[in-house]
């Protein structure tokens, strides 16, 4: 089991696996679905290439391929207790310390 820190984030994202997403998933109430996988997917590319978490407003963009005008929309209804506090532990990134949240 990868090391996280006491809300769950994993302390190296290098260790996340579509397994440990599932089970943190699971652990938040969330059944990942198709859509869930394509901004998890995303994000975690993002982060690889960069090296930073992405922002929510570029998985809202992201979404945006699916569901145009509604990105925004449906992030929230995937994620509803938010990008950072669900999305992001899922993926696999560390907390961030702050930021915006679209």
């Amino acid at each position: 089991m990868p090391d996280q820190d006491e809300e769950g984030y994993l302390l190296d994202p290098s260790q996340w696996t579509e397994a440990w997403a599932e089970a943190s998933a699971r652990a938040l109430g969330i059944e990942l679905l198709d859509d869930h996988w394509f901004v998890i997917r995303f994000m975690r590319e993002q982060q690889q290439a960069h090296q930073i978490t992405p922002d929510a407003r570029h998985a809202m963009r992201h979404l945006e391929q699916r569901y145009p005008g509604q990105g925004r929309k449906r992030l929230f209804e995937l994620f509803a207790y938010g990008y950072v506090a669900q999305a992001c532990r899922i993926a696999g990134m560390r907390r961030p310390r702050a930021w915006s949240t679209g």
